[in-house]
């Protein structure tokens, strides 16, 4: 079954890996994320590791 990933998680995650990438992410950024991603995966019925997951491919690399 195939992962579906909102566009707030995609944008969330995008803020965050741009922060980590010029180390500056903050807590509150990372927690956001988390925050997300968990009431994406209880909504959904999904695995918060496999949403998790899905969302750092699709985001970290978008070319596989």
């Amino acid at each position: 079954m195939a992962i579906e990933l909102t566009d707030e998680l995609i944008a969330l995650e995008t803020a965050a890996w741009a922060e980590q990438q010029d180390n500056r992410l903050t807590v509150a950024t990372a927690a956001a994320v988390q925050a997300a991603v968990t009431a994406h995966a209880q909504a959904t019925g999904q695995s918060r590791y496999d949403v998790e997951a899905a969302l750092k491919r699709r985001v970290r690399h978008p070319e596989g």
